[in-house]
């Protein structure tokens, strides 16, 4: 077995990958970007080595500095992780010539997965069924369209070397299949330098099923079962559970050899996940194959007990297969979500900004290679601690919450549980529409399809309704709370004299105040605090009730408001007050009459960039007349496309940034003049 292993990754699966190499005495090496000086991987290895500025093609994209930090060290394995090296075939060669063992399968297998034509056409040879489609090197955009036209749409493109849902687009009819191309090849070679694309029937309501396998060095290849995949936006997964949800024992062990033998087909070793579209009768078809650990590997780890980190160590040293095919079984049911900074409510626009305050739900005492302790059985995998930022550099994932239960019922009951119970200030994440689509009917009743969400908008994506009465109230006596301690702390020796103090007191009269706090949407609420000899008397929207504090425990409030009592956290932000109570994160900022600043005045007529990014395509031109809802410029920012439309029907007045141009977030890109 290795001594020593270099981490040529980061976030949550260098620290999954260093957690397990130190249960197994394995020293640990991270390297890391000057934007992650500070970053949790860093602090959890045994060392670490500074190869480069925030940009991945400068730091974590260079293989011949990973490499030479690897011989510098005295490392004699590289893991991959997932993302970017793990799938380059020229860098596995490359540590293969430096002596050194990269953690993953031959290059050979890489080459031959890497293109999904031609691993399409090779899987064509080894009698793995395939969707209808043109895998083809031919790529010229009249024929592609042309193929399309013949395949009957819808038709889903999909770059030839892509992964993660980028470069993948679904094209409705043929007058929309130009752009269509156009979007996709440009985003093909930013993500990965190669705008191949090929063509194929788009399948209504398919599922998304994966298989794991496992081969090693000596000829041996098995597969860990399946996860449903399913539940996704924008092609990239927000749900992930095993095993998958009407999985008939026949069909399981038919996926699970076509499997086996895709990997034997290209001499695979290591972990892989060979991904499956399978139609709602059944029916299943050969996607791509993933050469490296997936994202969402612990639902597999959890209800086969097992380490897949640990396996693909034993592996790449040279040893068998831990287990053999019949020694493998599913126990119980695990669901993983993926808690990202970003806002569902704008398109799932990522978030950039500081962990100001984080608080996780209990986490069992998991061990990795045994089945999970009960009864909580949840997993929390990170790379992020309170304190760190979401840079606008990398992927924007905050951690991944899994769960595991005796049965889906369970596991769904205790993931709604968790998400209920996990706590993020700073930034804006999906938290509350993860809670949302687990709760809901269709992922409830395992109604699953890749068009989940699309289907359910109108229950995932509720109108802004108006804050309980109970956040309020709990808002507004944290606030009066925090003025009493205030105001006694600088009271000093005179402690006991009332009008120094912020207790409302009046003489021969009862102290009444209006506060006034705003909600996200900008709704005004103004609770009327009537201070009393023993708690308060509030007065709001017509609701009129006692109020009184009952325990307070640092920001944990217990209140009685009338005859029910509240429960809550209270976290301030400044001015901002950010309620979780019932399940619910509110946010309201207080509106201090006797703060001075006005609210900034947004530029008139000037569409801005709604983070950090760069531009890769202008639509318009100064001068030029366009309608509502009219591409203007497309953005490229934490790995997607984010495209800026016209908010009216207008003049475009001026052209701000060019093609290529950096910009900042909240830049104006152009000047427009309403019609």
């Amino acid at each position: 077995m290795f001594k020593k292993i270099l981490i040529a990754n980061r976030g949550e699966i260098a620290c999954r990958v260093a957690a397990t190499a130190r249960r197994m005495g394995i020293k640990t090496v991270a390297v890391y970007s000057e934007a992650d000086a500070n970053a949790k991987h860093v602090a959890v290895c045994d060392e670490a080595v500074l190869i480069g500025p925030a940009p991945a093609k400068e730091s974590y994209l260079r293989g011949d500095k990973i490499i030479a930090v690897a011989l510098a060290t005295g490392a004699q394995a590289i893991h991959p992780g997932y993302g970017f090296l793990s799938e380059n075939a020229e860098f596995a060669d490359a540590c293969a010539e430096a002596g050194l063992v990269f953690i993953g399968p031959p290059a050979s297998a890489m080459r031959a997965m890497g293109s999904k034509s031609a691993a399409k056409s090779l899987m064509e040879k080894a009698k793995v069924p395939l969707v209808p489609g043109y895998h083809g090197d031919e790529q010229d955009p009249d024929f592609l369209h042309k193929e399309a036209d013949r395949i009957g749409y819808p038709v889903l493109l999909k770059a030839s070397a892509g992964g993660g849902g980028k470069g993948m687009r679904v094209v409705e009819n043929t007058a929309a299949f130009k752009d269509a191309l156009a979007s996709c090849k440009r985003e093909a070679i930013s993500s990965f330098g190669d705008d191949k694309v090929l063509a194929e029937k788009y399948l209504q309501r398919p599922r998304h099923i994966e298989i794991q396998v496992f081969a090693d060095t000596l000829g041996n290849c098995i597969y860990l079962f399946e996860r449903d995949c399913s539940v996704q936006r924008r092609h990239q997964k927000v749900l992930e559970e095993a095993p998958a949800p009407n999985m008939t024992a026949e069909r399981r062990a038919a996926m699970g050899d076509a499997a086996v033998a895709a990997a034997k087909a290209v001499g695979y070793v290591g972990a892989g996940t060979v991904e499956f579209i399978a139609n709602q009768d059944g029916s299943f078809y050969f996607m791509e194959m993933n050469t490296r650990l997936q994202v969402e590997h612990p639902v597999t780890e959890m209800v086969t007990g097992t380490d897949l980190v640990e396996w693909q160590l034993r592996v790449a040293a040279g040893e068998p297969l831990p287990k053999k095919q019949d020694e493998l079984k599913i126990t119980g049911h695990a669901i993983e979500a993926r808690i990202y900074a970003e806002n569902p409510e704008k398109g799932f626009l990522p978030s950039i900004g500081t962990l100001r305050h984080l608080e996780t739900p209990e986490a069992a005492n998991f061990e990795l290679g045994g089945i999970p302790n009960l009864p909580s059985a949840v997993r929390i995998d990170s790379g992020v601690r309170e304190g760190d930022a979401i840079s606008p550099f990398y992927d924007p994932m905050i951690a991944k919450l899994i769960v595991w239960g005796a049965d889906r019922k369970q596991a769904l009951a205790r993931m709604a549980q968790a998400l209920s119970q996990y706590q993020i200030v700073g930034l804006a994440t999906n938290i509350a529409f993860l809670k949302r689509l687990v709760e809901g009917d269709a992922f409830a009743n395992a109604d699953l399809d890749t068009g989940l969400i699309e289907r359910n908008q109108e229950a995932l994506f509720p109108p802004a309704r108006s804050v309980p009465a109970a956040a309020v109230a709990l808002a507004a006596v944290a606030l009066v709370e925090q003025e009493k301690e205030q105001s006694a702390a600088q009271s000093g020796a005179n402690r006991a004299d009332p009008w120094g103090q912020a207790l409302g007191w009046r003489m021969n009269t009862a102290y009444a105040r209006k506060l006034s706090f705003s909600d996200e949407h900008g709704k005004n609420y103004q609770p009327q605090f009537s201070y009393l000899h023993q708690g308060w008397l509030l007065a709001m929207e017509g609701i009129e009730a006692h109020v009184g504090l009952m325990s307070q425990d640092g920001v944990d409030l217990s209140i009685k408001l009338g005859e029910t009592s509240v429960h809550g956290t209270v976290r301030r932000d400044g001015e901002l007050f950010h309620v979780f109570t019932g399940g619910g994160h509110y946010a309201l900022a207080y509106n201090d009459p006797m703060a001075h600043a006005g609210e900034a005045e947004a530029e008139g007529g000037r569409l801005t960039a709604p983070m950090p990014g760069k531009v890769v395509a202008v639509l318009a031109k100064a001068g030029q007349q366009v309608k509502k809802g009219e591409a203007l410029v497309i953005m490229e920012a934490m790995k997607m496309e984010h495209t800026i439309t016209a908010p009216h029907d207008g003049l475009v007045d001026e052209i701000l940034y060019a093609i290529g141009d950096q910009v900042t977030d909240g830049a104006p890109l152009l000047a427009f003049k309403t019609a």
